[in-house]
This record gives C-alpha cells, sequence and structure tokens, in this order.
C-alpha cells in the first residue's frame, strides 16, 4: 500500500492490527469449512482452495464496513505480496505528467514497444502499485509488454474526477515519451476497469488517438447499481451493495448527476477500440458487466467476453493461489499480445 500523504494508515500498530487479522482470517476459514462439510461447495465448481480464499477476503472486507476505509487500506497493506513473477521484470519509478507511476518491464523483453497502462482495482478508495504488482507483473511477462502501473489518487480524500484526471494524464505521458498508440492498450480491474473506459472516451472525445485495446477485468461500471446480481450474488462475493455504496460516495460528489466519466454503462462506446472483458458468475457486478458488454456490442466495438461461470470479483487477483486466476491472466495477457 503506498503511504502518499493523504493515505491514512489503519490507526492501529502494526502487531495489533496483524492480530485482529489472524483473528478474522482463522474465523473465517472455521466457519466456512463448517458450512462446507455440512452443505457442499457454496458454488458448484468451488474448490476447497477458491472458498477458503474468498471466505477470507470477504471476511475482511465486511468487517471494514464498520472499521473503515483507513483500517482497510492498512489491512492490504499486510498482505504478503507475490514474489515470484516479480523477480521477472524490472521496475522504474517516474512520475507521468505529475502522476506517481511504476514501468515493470519484462526482462527477457527489456526493448518492447508493446505498452499497457494498468489502472488497479480498489472501489476507488484503496490499492496501489503494490497491491497489484504481481497482476501487472504476469501481464507484462505473458504478454511481452511494458507495464505502467498509475498510482492515481484515492477517494475521499480526492474525489472524482481526481482518479480520472491522473489516468488520463498518464496515458497522455505515455504517447508523449514516443510510444506508438497502435502498440499501447489500457488495462484495469473493477475501478480501474472503470477509470480505463473513462480514459479511452475521453481520448476519443478529444479526438486524439486512440490505444489499440483494452482489458477490462470484472469493470465496475455502474457504480450504483442495484437488484439481480447485486442481491442473488452477496453470500458468494467478498461484500455488499451497503459496502459499493459507500466507497461510490467516497468518490463521488453525492447528489450529483450521473457523470459518463464515473457511470461508463452510460457512456457512448462507439468507436473505442477492441476490449477484452472478464467477468465472474459469482460476483455481485455480473449483470452490470454483461449489460455494458452488450451496449459496446451494439454500439460496434470488437469486443472478447469471458464469464467465468462460478468466479467471485477480482479473482484474477489471486492468481499466486487460484489456477482459475493464473488462467484468466494468462489468457488475457495472449489476447493483448495479439492487438499489440
Amino acid at each position: 500500500m503506498s503511504e502518499r500523504a493523504g493515505h491514512p494508515r489503519s490507526g492501529l500498530g502494526d502487531a495489533a492490527l496483524l492480530a485482529e487479522l489472524a483473528g478474522v482470517f482463522a474465523a473465517s476459514q472455521a466457519r466456512a469449512a463448517a458450512r462446507r462439510l455440512a452443505r457442499g461447495p457454496l458454488r458448484p465448481g468451488w474448490s476447497w482452495r477458491v472458498e477458503l480464499t474468498a471466505a477470507a477476503m470477504r471476511a475482511i472486507l465486511m468487517r471494514s464496513k464498520r472499521r473503515g476505509v483507513p483500517w482497510l487500506r492498512g489491512a492490504v497493506a499486510m498482505q504478503p505480496a507475490p514474489r515470484a513473477l516479480l523477480r521477472r521484470v524490472r521496475s522504474e519509478d517516474v512520475e507521468a505528467h505529475g502522476v506517481r507511476a511504476r514501468w515493470l518491464v519484462p526482462v527477457d523483453a527489456p526493448q518492447t514497444e508493446r505498452v499497457l497502462l494498468y489502472f488497479h482495482g480498489g472501489g476507488f478508495v484503496m490499492g496501489s502499485l503494490e497491491s497489484h504488482a504481481d497482476v501487472m507483473a504476469r501481464l507484462a511477462v505473458h504478454a511481452g509488454a511494458r507495464v505502467l502501473g498509475v498510482d492515481y489518487r484515492l477517494a475521499p480524500e480526492h474525489r472524482f474526477p481526481a482518479a480520472h484526471d491522473d489516468c488520463l494524464s498518464a496515458t497522455r505521458w505515455v504517447y508523449a515519451q514516443g510510444f506508438d498508440p497502435a502498440h499501447v492498450a489500457l488495462g484495469g480491474d473493477s475501478a480501474g476497469g472503470n477509470l480505463a473506459v473513462a480514459t479511452l472516451c475521453a481520448l476519443r472525445d478529444a479526438g486524439e488517438r486512440l490505444p489499440a485495446a483494452a482489458l477490462l477485468l470484472c469493470p465496475w461500471v455502474d457504480p450504483l447499481a442495484a437488484g439481480g446480481s447485486m442481491e442473488s450474488n452477496a453470500d458468494a462475493d467478498f461484500g455488499d451493495r451497503e459496502l459499493l455504496v459507500a466507497w461510490a460516495n467516497d468518490y463521488l460528489l453525492p447528489g450529483s448527476p450521473r457523470d459518463p466519466r464515473a457511470f461508463p454503462i452510460d457512456a457512448k462506446l462507439a468507436g473505442l477500440p477492441p476490449l477484452l472483458v472478464q467477468v465472474g458468475g459469482a460476483e455481485l457486478l455480473r449483470d452490470q458487466v454483461l449489460r455494458f458488454a452488450e451496449s459496446a456490442r451494439d454500439a460496434g466495438v470488437e469486443l472478447c467476453l469471458e464469464l467465468a461461470p462460478d468466479m467471485f470479483h477480482d479473482w484474477q487477483l489471486q492468481a499466486q493461489l487460484l489456477p482459475e486466476g493464473a488462467r484468466a491472466i494468462t489468457q488475457a495477457a495472449r489476447w493483448l499480445a495479439e492487438r499489440l
């Protein structure tokens, strides 16, 4: 987790936070194991590993509803970062038109002209270059591309459109470094997928050249969505609508009109480059992502939609633990390589 000014920590000492997290983790595993032994897997395709991973993540996020965003940021920062793929990339911190960013370049393809700008997820209130280092390294290695992770400003300290402005500025900075948009792609998970779509639309509307493609991993395209999968998948995914709406309200200006830069479900999508959209069948966002995909197709956008029937939100970020996550990232990277 980035420790920039304006990103408060949990308020607990490291030892106290670790002890609390250990208790949350142990209780979640015991409950999940007892429930599975009594009634079988929560979703038909869930292995023990998937079930226990989902239970642990859900327990942490649901506790954050009463502990708050600073506590959640501290909890995320305490999670051990996978290191295996990071040994296969070289990293360099840069300032991209005033936005903190980090290059991850495959050591076996140091001169590659392929570029992926990656916008991390985290509900606009958390996430960092550290929390998403593994997924960015995997994409860099498997796509043979240099990845620029963008450390955009977070809410509630920085409200809309701060994150959007940072992502757009970083994209223009990449162009200014001489990289050909024909070899550039945008990508992001969850809120980062939202920002990727908004950045594409902003470039198109400004008459600027568009990147060649975009990867949208479980994109959060309708932050205030209700009903459907927001209710039917609430038992299997990491949180609930109340939690997501709280994050959205931290980012948006309450009472302001819906702006397509924050609600890509409302955006005009015609003219966008090819999109790869991955979504889990067991996640809260499933219905809105499928509606977005349908809108993109109706607008004439080339679309590859990959629905993983039993997966929860952002399962790709668990690639170190889950074969399903590793496969999804590898497939996304191969799709990207074909278009760059």
